[in-house]
């Protein structure tokens, strides 16, 4: 596509500027920067002297595109990382000059760096204790996955907003309203970060949040360190900076000067990583270190009466608000044109989702092309998910879904991988329920189904046998094994023959195992993951995510590698929640529908025809999470220390969520959308939700408008 006259202005600008460039997300400007990233290197600059900075590596993805498909840059050896690449990078490289500076009790071994998986398995080994002996979090009933998460949480917040982590339990205790038995909760979790960093210095574990306090408290401030970042690094592009964090911010202003050049973009009405750490404030405090401010205003993307849908929602949000508009109207007759309700609003949650598949159906019969449509939710649950997917399917519809906060465990691919290892590996001790063994031979073995999975594990599984639990197929009575199928009992057998085989060889480590399981036979016709590529991908990153597992876990708690393949099946156990996985979000299907969450489908960045937006009643579009063991708001560097977080607090962080989240769909849709609606929620209570009272406003007004 041509450039338009912004972005040709931006490109007008000597090759030596620093500019801020802000504007609406879909006008252009990351496009823009890829332009500029062209221009610096047709003028000459070393393709490695140039730093892509962005707050997730997932958001890179345009410019890593462009590296393949751009002949003039492509295979440059741009460097592009986030704050934890940019401080992992920096600790491996200067450890010996700091290491002494930061408590580890052993500075002269080099530190052990711990993903998000392996950080929740130290932790979960230092607060199952307290909480089965001791009584911590007794007043809580959540999962301890989430009590695991939710510490590891207010450790990156103090890490990535820039306080001491023994503050952590006082702020949230000085904020607190309600009951004071949460004050003790709060406590809690001030022991268990206490207890958890103590353990990580003794043992020279590096959590991210340890990793960033290294980089920024000691590695930054280094002259060495700092001279190497400068000589190494003359050019700059920062991308959705409003997603970044404050100390992000930090290192980024006091960096700048040493820049030949830069270019900052910044997305208005954006901030959506918020709960993440993300600083819209502290971003676009950024615009005073450039020299050059450009903003564009046009959307490349909206169509017409998308942008006055946008101006609706923004009236009716400041009517919630009590605020006056800023006496714009927008275009009823417009707004008609792009919003699609059901008509006759559905009573139950199921024929609502009936009623999105039937349009997506509609859709792509009228030439839409199925990647062109995304259905989205606040949340995607696994009944939802399979609602979808399952009516789409039926209707002949390719549909594919991407929720990258999912456990593990929740995965069927998953479950079926661990079944057979934990099946084999009988020496763990973790021999599988029979129920479960039915479930991942179902889920392995084409053509079978649950009830003859079940015929079969009655006869073939022993888990009292003492060896290998397994027995051959003709071991089944004969009359069951015309019900089973001998097709079906040669698959078993080649699967069982694989598993004694592996049992007896001893391959020692589970992702070894799980690969070559995956690879010799559940990938092979007979075998359900063949051709599946869902499954690949779930195998592809569970192998991925035992070796650093593996890698990161040794003396302090697993001695040898048959125990820590056992240490991983019983983290997943407990929902260990899955580390993100850039290849998941770099898939492209280019005929399916996506179905998503929100908050993935606005981190994924890419705009799309049509959208439908499900459930539009629920508070779940601008609620925050239940987090009883953190408070996001309260661990912000906006925060004053003294206030307290009230009801009002909460309202108009709902309000200011709603609108910075339909603004941000909406600034993603090309042509139209459709709202999912009925009077049930999917539990079977009333749809009482800011957001359907945001479009009614809008729809009321419309016919106001029509008459």
């Amino acid at each position: 596509m041509p450039l338009t006259p912004e972005q040709q202005k931006l490109l007008e600008y000597p090759t030596t500027s620093k500019i801020f460039l802000q504007g609406i997300a879909g006008s252009g400007k990351t496009t823009a920067a890829i332009h500029w990233l062209k221009q610096l290197i047709t003028a000459g600059v070393p393709a490695n002297e140039i730093l892509v900075f962005v707050p997730q590596r997932t958001l890179a993805a345009p410019f890593q595109n462009s590296f393949n498909e751009d002949e003039t840059i492509v295979n440059s050896l741009v460097n592009v990382m986030t704050l934890g690449g940019l401080a992992r990078r920096m600790v491996d490289i200067f450890w010996p000059a700091v290491s002494s500076q930061t408590g580890v009790k052993h500075p002269n071994l080099p530190p052990h760096f711990l993903t998000l998986e392996t950080a929740q398995y130290y932790l979960a080994h230092i607060i199952r204790p307290l909480i089965e002996k001791e009584g911590y979090f007794e007043s809580l009933t959540v999962n301890r996955n989430r009590i695991y998460s939710q510490v590891l949480d207010n450790l990156n917040k103090a890490a990535i907003v820039g306080f001491p982590i023994r503050e952590i339990g006082r702020r949230l205790k000085g904020a607190w309203v309600g009951d004071t038995s949460q004050l003790r909760v709060y406590d809690d979790v001030q022991h268990c970060v206490d207890r958890f960093r103590t353990f990580c210095l003794e043992n020279n574990l590096l959590d991210f949040s340890l990793q960033v306090e290294t980089f920024t408290r000691h590695l930054w401030p280094l002259p060495l360190c700092r001279d190497y970042l400068t000589q190494t690094y003359h050019h700059l592009i920062v991308d959705n900076v409003e997603e970044d964090t404050p100390v992000s911010h930090d290192i980024l202003r006091e960096w700048l000067p040493a820049f030949e050049s830069a270019l900052i973009l910044f997305d208005e009405d954006a901030g959506y990583r918020f709960f993440l750490g993300a600083d819209v404030d502290s971003g676009l405090s950024l615009l005073s270190s450039c020299s050059v401010h450009l903003r564009f205003q046009e959307s490349l993307v909206c169509d017409p009466g998308i942008e006055q849908l946008k101006l609706g929602i923004t009236n009716a949000i400041s009517r919630l608000k009590g605020k006056l508009s800023d006496g714009h109207s927008p275009s009823f007759k417009s707004i008609q044109s792009v919003l699609e309700t059901p008509e006759g609003r559905p009573k139950y949650f199921p024929a609502m989702v009936q009623w999105v598949a039937e349009r997506v159906a509609s859709l792509v019969d009228q030439g839409t092309p199925p990647e062109e449509i995304v259905v989205l939710a606040p949340f995607m649950p696994d009944v939802l998910q399979f609602s979808l997917s399952h009516q789409l399917d039926i209707l002949g519809i390719p549909n594919r879904t991407h929720r990258p906060s999912r456990v593990l465990r929740d995965e069927p691919a998953t479950q079926t991988l661990l079944t057979l290892a934990r099946t084999t590996y009988s020496s763990w001790g973790l021999l599988p329920k029979p129920i479960n063994l039915a479930y991942a031979l179902t889920n392995a073995i084409t053509n079978l189904d649950l009830v003859r999975a079940q015929l079969l594990t009655l006869h073939i599984y022993d888990e009292t046998s003492g060896g290998f639990a397994l027995k051959p197929f003709e071991q089944v009575p004969a009359e069951r094994r015309e019900r089973v199928t001998y097709q079906v009992g040669e698959r078993y057998d080649r699967l069982r023959s694989w598993l004694e085989g592996a049992q007896q060889e001893d391959i020692g480590h589970l992702d070894f195992f799980l690969n070559r399981l995956f690879g010799e036979v559940l990938s092979q016709p007979g075998f359900r993951f063949h051709e599946d590529l869902e499954s690949g991908n779930t195998a592809a990153n569970l192998v991925e995510s035992i070796q650093k597992f593996r890698w990161a876990v040794g003396d302090p708690l697993a001695g040898d590698e048959i125990s820590i393949g056992r240490e991983y099946v019983q983290m997943v156990q407990d929902g260990l929640i899955a580390a993100q996985y850039v290849h998941d979000w770099q898939r492209e299907d280019g005929n399916a529908v996506l179905l998503l969450p929100a908050y993935t489908f606005l981190i994924s960045n890419h705009p799309v025809d049509v959208q439908f937006w499900l459930d539009i009643g629920s508070p779940s579009w601008y609620q925050r999470l239940n987090q009883p063991l953190t408070q996001p708001h309260v661990l912000n560097r906006n925060w004053q220390e003294g206030e307290v977080w009230d009801a009002e607090d909460e309202l108009a962080a709902s309000q200011e969520t709603l609108q910075r989240l339909s603004l941000g769909l909406l600034n993603r849709c090309r042509k139209k959308l459709f709202l999912g609606m009925s009077e049930l929620d999917i539990r079977g209570y009333e749809n009482r939700g800011l957001l359907i009272r945001v479009f009614q406003h809008i729809l009321q007004s419309a016919q106001r408008g029509s008459r």
